[in-house]
């Protein structure tokens, strides 16, 4: 008989993966499913990125194997976007390596600093990839926890009680996925501090900066992180791109060369269309992200009232693509989306798949338009008897 892989006994399909071909078959038997599960933006790129896209597939070398390093430009434009937006200063040769989409990233990053035995920080709750990809690569999985009471930051006490000798690597991200707690200046400086005092690496997941968020950071302008920390990067989320696959990760020149090394195993480069494209998305003005917002606003303003008729609570100070919100007290995550999936047709995440500080809450996105949100809180009425909203 032939088996598969150990390693696969420690993953399961990825949740979205699973749940969306559940919707797909309550579609087709034509059920009207409002899916504000996903963080899939439903918006356009800018009309000057498509163009830049298009123009570019004339070019001689369009259709090649593209540099595993990306076009000079491409990095160019990356370094200049940090340089622009985070006042961050990078060396567009050996210190910006793009990317096909972050969460390549966030295996190409594990496979090249861990081990097998070696001991991984991951957030609780935070992206559940982090430890499927952790378990992949035989490393072991350290959950610290991140609650509401702490803004969903860190308790460093807390980690520093923890036995931190086979620790290699810490993932965070800030602008937090699915919370939407903002981070700032001198939490990443307290995690600088951290890693720097304990050996680790530090990566920052970063794709959410600019989504209803006027302060956007990086962990790279705090002194001395390029010494001890990466920063993953996305133009999925910013600039409307999520099947463009392009994303970038940032650090000094001895972690990007490791990096490179997997990655060159992995891949042939990324089209060349794509990356000029990318090129074009990089370089738009404050009215692109001004512009964006404006929608993101408008259909979060519905997503809280959703959210009211549900008997939710939540942040509004809260930044990003989603929206985080408690449910009643009582109520489970999983058995509540699920009633309101199969009684609504509504699709919302449950938020246990980000781990168990998501329990009791659910994530709404915001990647549907006022029309649907609208449509979804009509669908929505409060059963008492029940004592769930629905």
């Amino acid at each position: 008989m032939i088996t598969t892989a150990n390693r696969l006994q420690t993953v399961q399909e990825y949740y979205f993966s699973r749940k969306l071909k559940e919707v797909a078959q309550m579609l087709q038997e034509g059920k009207p499913v409002i899916n504000l599960g996903i963080g899939s933006p439903d918006l356009a790129p800018d009309a000057s990125v498509v163009d830049a896209m298009i123009m570019s597939m004339t070019h001689e070398k369009a259709h090649q194997y593209q540099s595993y390093q990306g076009l000079p430009e491409l990095r160019q434009g990356m370094v200049s976007f940090y340089q622009n937006w985070y006042n961050v200063t990078l060396n567009p040769l050996n210190e910006v390596l793009p990317l096909m989409g972050s969460k390549e990233g966030i295996m190409h990053i594990s496979m090249a600093f861990l081990n097998p035995g070696d001991e991984v920080l991951i957030p609780n709750p935070g992206y559940p990839t982090y430890a499927s990809v952790t378990n992949l690569v035989e490393a072991k999985p350290v959950f610290y926890n991140l609650l509401p009471e702490n803004n969903w930051e860190p308790d460093f006490e807390a980690l520093e009680k923890l036995d931190l000798s086979k620790v290699k690597l810490m993932w965070i991200g800030y602008p937090h996925m699915p919370t939407g707690a903002k981070g700032n200046k001198a939490l990443f400086e307290k995690l600088v501090t951290f890693v720097q005092k304990h050996h680790i690496i530090l990566v920052n997941d970063n794709p959410y900066s600019f989504v209803l968020n006027d302060n956007p950071q990086s962990i790279l302008s705090v002194p001395g992180a390029k010494d001890v920390c990466l920063e993953l990067n996305s133009l999925s989320k910013t600039f409307n791109m999520a099947g463009w696959r392009i994303g970038m990760v940032c650090g000094n020149a001895k972690f990007i060369e490791a990096i490179l090394k997997v990655k060159s195993n992995m891949d042939s480069g990324m089209l060349y269309g794509v990356q000029k494209g990318a090129v074009a998305a990089l370089a738009l003005p404050k009215d692109w992200f001004d512009q964006l917002n404006k929608v993101y606003e408008n259909r979060r303003k519905l997503v809280f009232k959703l959210a009211d008729k549900l008997g939710c609570t939540y942040d509004k100070n809260a930044v990003g693509m989603f929206v985080w919100a408690k449910l009643p007290e009582g109520q489970d995550s999983e058995t509540f989306i699920d009633k309101v999936l199969q009684e609504k047709h509504i699709f919302i995440t449950p938020g246990t798949i980000f781990g168990s500080n998501g329990a009791g809450f659910i994530r709404f996105s915001l990647c549907s338009n006022e029309t649907q949100l609208e449509e979804a809180i009509n669908r929505i009425k409060l059963s008492l008897d029940l004592k769930v909203a629905l």
